[in-house]
């Protein structure tokens, strides 16, 4: 599976940006999808999931009631839609996708897509 997110861009705090991944190769309903962000200076973490169907979401606390992750498997694509932005919301984001069943640890996602930037001015 290869990713490509883009949709990132500069934003002022409290706008909103959709970031999408699209990806290539078979079986794209198999895999669980993931956000993950990484911050200047920090460790990359897990920002939302969603399971193979869709129906299944998982948020990191810091993004609960601004973000929501979104799919389309007819269309191969995972979204993120972030609203609310906040300057510590800057980062690199990245999509990744991971076989079965929905999860946040980062280390357990096969595929990672190549990053967008968010930036977000006070």
């Amino acid at each position: 599976v290869q990713l490509q997110a883009f949709g990132g861009g500069l934003v002022q705090a409290g706008g909103s940006l959709r970031l999408s991944c699209t990806a290539s190769g078979r079986a794209f309903s198999s895999y669980t999808m993931g956000w993950f962000r990484q911050a200047p200076g920090k460790e990359r973490e897990f920002v939302a999931g969603i399971g193979r169907n869709g129906v299944s979401t998982t948020y990191a606390d810091s993004v609960k009631g601004r973000f929501t992750i979104s799919r389309d498997n007819t269309q191969n694509a995972v979204y993120l839609q972030m609203n609310s932005l906040k300057p510590e919301d800057t980062a690199v984001y990245y999509c990744a996708a991971a076989p079965g069943a929905l999860r946040i640890a980062g280390t357990s996602y096969d595929y990672w897509g190549q990053g967008t930037q968010v930036t977000v001015s006070s």
